[in-house]
């Protein structure tokens, strides 16, 4: 055990963030939405949690994992593919509006990821308990969203698509927050943050779009301002209730992962000028993965050299539940989909025995559910000899486990139909994982002293968000310049030709 005032070990810290988001975001890009967006939350949440030399972290890696996950999923929402296309026109105002509208997305995917990695070690043991009702309760709502209300709605001829957003769902939110105050008899802190989210989607959905008409990207979903408004009500409501390290983190997260997304689409821009076949989306993906993990390490590093250990003021665990929905649930939702993608190459039949094969892939994380649970139930009533007596050694075995599940299931996607574009997707990203192992499970620093808690200083929020919005601006002109520098009014490829303003606009008038 080493002193509190010894640096992390920096370099360990940030390419492990780095690495283990650049692998998640590689395979959430075949997996799309909300789901996917968990996997590369997970993984980097886990990752600085294990590399941070911190035993209070090591013990709460399956919060930081669940927490991690749910913070960088509202992200998959947005749809962004458009705008990336808008960089690719030659139009110069187009150019320099698709940089502009990555930075914006980019903000609002990172920083909810960077606010709740944050929360998972920060906030008081109490918090992280209460959590489970108002997040359970809203998780329930959605699943009968997808399961029972949109097929009775759609039935009956209403008509859901409302700017393709997910304002449902949002709607839903609202329900649940105010069920679980309901329940408790109070608003307090974690169903007030609920609350906070979801009316803060409707605010920025109502006042951007329905109120002044903004739209990003039509006729494509303008689920971004639905984002915005959520996102200002997360950060709001943290520095309200005391959690302002969480919400400093996610800022900081918020505008380098800004930053950062944007980059990479000018950095793919740069590499097809070498003329090389390939599939550039995927580095494209992964290189953001890469840079997101960057901003999350940079968001996390103050808190890890001086937040002090967060309080254990609950006996209720959290570690049980947050375990079960990151190894089943996360692993679940996304990986499911690999049945129909077999069935769809001609891989599997549509069914077989009698049951659909997406029925034989239910089955089957039925089984391997019913394992895990039981064996967790058991080794809570007695240890097992499988499972490490240390925090981090658990933590090792969690997020090695969780990596090797995801990218073998990630592969077996791929591998129906593998062709040599694909080397740099699935191959890639398996050999990544190989050097995210080896640096997580081979050199993690020595545990530090935590830092004595000290009365918390006024956050200086006004200077972060000045410097913040200097830097986008500087990055989103030099993207703008470098790409017009190579570029000037030629189309580049590599993306369908969208063009925002002017006579030879392509936007199209979509559903409202």
């Amino acid at each position: 055990m080493v002193t509190s005032d010894q640096p992390v070990n920096r370099w360990g810290f940030f390419l492990a963030a780095a690495i283990s988001l650049w692998i998640g975001w590689g395979i959430r890009g075949n997996f799309g939405h909300e789901y996917g967006a968990m996997i590369p939350g997970a993984l980097a949440a886990m990752a600085i949690g294990l590399m941070s030399g911190r035993s209070d972290w090591h013990a709460r890696l399956s919060e930081m994992a669940l927490l991690g996950a749910l913070g960088w999923s509202f992200g998959g929402s947005m749809s962004y593919m458009q705008v990336v296309a808008y960089t690719h026109s030659g139009d110069s105002p187009s150019v320099l509006y698709g940089f502009a509208c990555l930075f914006v997305i980019g903000f609002l995917w990172a920083a909810p990821g960077g606010a709740g990695t944050a929360i998972a070690v920060t906030a008081p043991r109490r918090f992280l308990a209460d959590l489970i009702l108002p997040v359970s309760i809203v998780f329930g709502l959605w699943w009968l969203q997808g399961a029972w209300l949109t097929p009775q709605l759609e039935s009956r001829g209403v008509n859901l698509n409302w700017y393709d957003t997910d304002w449902l769902a949002a709607t839903l939110a609202i329900f649940g927050g105010v069920l679980a105050s309901g329940i408790r008899r109070r608003v307090d802190p974690t169903t007030g943050l609920v609350l906070a989210m979801s009316i803060g989607w409707w605010a920025g959905f109502g006042i951007l779009v329905l109120g002044l008409g903004l739209r990003m990207t039509p006729p494509r979903g303008d689920n971004w301002s639905g984002c915005l408004g959520m996102t200002v009500g997360a950060l709001w409501w943290l520095s309200r209730m005391g959690m302002a390290p969480a919400a400093r983190a996610g800022m900081i997260c918020g505008f380098l992962g800004g930053i950062g997304f944007a980059a990479a689409s000018m950095l793919k821009l740069v590499e097809v000028t070498c003329g090389y076949e390939t599939n550039w989306h995927s580095i494209l993906e992964q290189t953001t993965g890469l840079f997101n993990g960057l901003a999350l390490a940079a968001a996390m590093a103050p808190l890890a050299r001086s937040a002090p250990p967060p309080i254990e003021n609950d006996p209720r665990s959290t570690s049980a539940p947050a375990l079960a929905f990151v190894v089943l649930a996360i692993t679940y939702l996304n990986l499911r989909k690999n049945a129909g993608e077999w069935v769809r190459v001609g891989a599997m039949p549509e069914s077989m025995a009698g049951l659909s094969t997406a029925a034989w892939f239910d089955l089957s994380y039925f089984l391997i559910a019913l394992t895990l649970l039981t064996l967790m139930a058991r080794h809570a009533r007695r240890p097992l000899a499988i499972v490490p007596s240390t925090a981090i050694g658990r933590g090792q075995l969690l997020f090695v486990g969780l990596l090797a599940w995801l990218v073998i299931g990630n592969f077996e996607r791929a591998l129906v139909h593998f062709t040599a574009p694909r080397l740099v997707t699935e191959w890639v990203i398996g050999a990544v994982s190989l050097v995210c192992t080896a640096l997580v499970v081979g050199w993690p620093p020595l545990d530090r002293l935590a830092p004595e808690a000290k009365e918390a200083e006024r956050p200086r929020f006004t200077r972060l968000i000045v410097l913040g919005l200097i830097a986008a601006v500087t990055s989103i002109v030099l993207d703008w310049a470098i790409v017009r520098a190579i570029y000037g009014d030629k189309y580049a490829g590599h993306a369908n030709l969208h063009i925002r303003f002017g006579t030879r606009a392509t936007i199209e008038r979509g559903p409202k």
